[in-house]
């Protein structure tokens, strides 16, 4: 097992004020029925894009409006037919038990990465139902860049998307998925269109919350930084100051927290002021931690339902990172019946699910253990039943000392592992935060560790993200070289022996 010391915008985007609605799991035109996801009525899909439109736009689509009475370059596939009427597109669904069974769309989309768009429409059908549209890779393995559901009704009402794509490609396309019920219903659409405005977000490998802000957050109420304030006599508080409390790293957010969406709120606030990007780390699982030095977690899956779904408001459309749960994943080997674990890889789903409808300029990470754990395939299989393909992707050695040159070959093992399973791929982070001698094969606060590279966007193969999760110099627990320190309780001595490496 691997303690964890639980520590404990809308940006002003200034360059184009545009909100990404993130969705990083794939939309597949055929294959395993995906999570069902929340459905955005009219008024919720326009509070995402209260931004205004953008000037000197690119229309990408190609007869959106049915003007000339015909329906190509639309295309539709066997259960459903289409003819254009008064104007618009008439859709005719036969009752279909998956979304992607009833399908229409317009293919040979270009997409380039990083740039921003806008995919807008009008829509209504003969009676209330549930729509999933894609912006995504016509063909395998089908990469989406949205994938967005909407309620519609018997009034005609219009729905605008936000979106930056994370792919560059010649055959994208635009779907609209339309199954999914018993009895046959129609669908009618007009004023279809998906725009850019030409340009590419700046920073590297960035999109989303990245290209959103100026940099990673410095948590000011770190225990280093408390301690700091606190003993600024010490001769170590100025090395300290130096090379931990002033660098970015996470905030971890527990059972500890109190109002878990007054503390989420006030720190992504907080981010939000200064233009930067906050990561936070969800650690509140029900049996957390297998009860060892870091155990905790809510009382109940109830409880930690109300809590994940309170902690993803609490972010709404402001720029975020997400951890997910440490260990929750790698360690359901230590739940004693397959219903406990069961229980957990709902929960986890949850918390996905969560994330990706409320936080919509979050990249989320589930936790997916680390290098030497747990088999790639297996951790694969794992985390697909907890939820990843509905977020960014997983994380691995949060709160472990794995070197980045080890995790990032197990990191793609598993992405290939879900490719292979599964149909799609999922980038991952990296806690680099002492990693910087890599492991002895000990866990708990072991001596002759060291500070890893700083938190940033890598540049090379392999992790997309290094970042310092752990929070630095706070105990594992009462072991190794900290005996009378509690898991969380900053040290000192800690500290200082993780800046020399020794």
């Amino acid at each position: 097992m691997q303690a964890r010391g639980f520590l404990a915008l809308r940006s002003s985007w200034h360059r184009s004020s545009l909100f990404l609605t993130l969705a990083s799991g794939l939309a597949l035109a055929c294959g395993p029925a995906p999570e069902e996801e929340a459905p955005l009525t009219a008024q919720s899909a326009a509070a995402l894009s209260d931004a205004p439109r953008l000037t000197a736009t690119t229309e990408l689509v190609t007869n959106g409006t049915f003007g000339n009475g015909a329906v190509a370059p639309w295309w539709n596939n066997a259960s459903t037919q289409v003819r254009v009427e008064n104007g618009r597109l008439r859709v005719d669904v036969a009752g279909t038990a998956n979304l992607w069974d009833a399908i229409i769309g317009q293919s040979g989309i270009p997409l380039v990465s990083g740039k921003a768009y806008t995919l807008s429409f009008k829509a209504s059908a003969s009676s209330n139902f549930t729509v999933r549209t894609t912006v995504q890779q016509e063909s395998a393995p089908y990469t989406s860049v949205l994938t967005q559901q909407f309620s519609v009704t018997t009034t005609s009402q219009q729905f605008s998307f936000p979106l930056t794509s994370s792919l560059s490609t010649s055959q994208g396309q635009v779907t609209f998925q339309l199954g999914g019920r018993s009895a046959a219903a129609t669908f009618f659409l007009d004023d279809i269109s998906l725009t850019t405005d030409g340009t590419t977000q700046p920073p590297p490998g960035g999109s989303g919350p990245i290209a959103m802000t100026s940099g990673f957050y410095v948590d000011p109420n770190s225990g280093a930084a408390g301690w700091v304030r606190a003993n600024g006599g010490d001769s170590r508080a100025s090395r300290i100051q130096a090379s931990i409390a002033s660098k970015p790293g996470a905030r971890w957010f527990g059972n500890w927290s109190g109002d878990i969406g007054a503390a989420v709120s006030g720190y992504v606030a907080a981010a939000d002021a200064a233009d930067k990007l906050p990561v936070l780390v969800a650690y509140n699982i029900p049996g957390r931690d297998c009860g060892s030095h870091s155990a905790g977690g809510a009382g109940s899956p109830e409880a930690y339902r109300a809590w994940i779904s309170a902690f993803a408001t609490a972010i709404g459309n402001r720029p975020a990172v997400v951890i997910i749960e440490p260990d929750a994943v790698a360690q359901l080997d230590c739940l004693k019946t397959d219903s406990e674990r069961q229980v957990r890889l709902g929960l986890l789903r949850y918390a996905t699910e969560q994330l990706r409808d409320k936080a919509v300029n979050t990249w989320t990470y589930l936790d997916g253990g680390n290098a030497r754990w747990i088999g790639a395939d297996t951790m694969a299989q794992r985390l697909d039943s907890a939820g990843v393909k509905n977020i960014r992707g997983f994380a691995l050695n949060v709160s472990n000392f794995y070197t980045t040159a080890e995790s990032n070959p197990y990191g793609t093992s598993v992405s290939n592992a879900l490719s292979s399973r599964y149909g799609y791929t999922k980038a991952f982070a990296v806690d680099t935060s002492r990693n910087g001698n890599g492991s002895n094969g000990e866990w708990c606060n072991p001596g002759g560790r060291k500070l890893g590279v700083t938190s940033q966007v890598s540049t090379g193969t392999g992790a997309e993200l290094l970042l310092w999760v752990k929070s630095v110099g706070e105990s594992d627990g009462n072991c190794g070289i900290a005996p009378g320190a509690a898991a969380g309780q900053f040290s000192p001595d800690l500290a200082i022996r993780l800046i020399d490496g020794t």
